[in-house]
């Protein structure tokens, strides 16, 4: 059993998941990694679906989980911008394997399909 920040996790398969599982994170974690910085609204248009409340939500776990890096200008109107920490650039690899195996996987799906 693993505590980690009040929370139980049977192993560390299970604790990585609960960082970066869901819909919406490794998307934002994706867009992220591959353009450095983000505003809120240019994460929220280049994920067509997501609220503006999930958004939030799920920039803030991410944000909690040392992962996602939050940096308020004091300007006006306010400028707030995101990006990946050390750890959460650390994910990078994975989601690059995730997003390789998936584009195989589709192709030989449709391949195995139209047989």
């Amino acid at each position: 059993m693993i505590e980690l920040c009040g929370k139980s996790y049977n192993c560390e398969k299970e604790l990585t998941l609960s960082v970066i599982g869901g819909k919406w994170k490794m998307l934002i974690l994706w867009h992220l990694g591959k353009e450095e910085k983000k505003r809120f609204n240019e994460l929220r248009s280049l994920m067509p679906g997501i609220s503006p409340r999930m958004l939030v939500s799920q920039l803030r776990e991410l944000e909690d989980n040392f992962i996602v890096h939050r940096e308020v200008f004091a300007v006006v109107p306010p400028k707030v911008e995101y990006s990946l920490t050390v750890q959460g650039k650390s994910l990078m690899p994975i989601l690059e394997a995730m997003y390789s195996w998936g584009k195989e996987y589709m192709g030989t799906a449709n391949t195995v399909k139209t047989q």
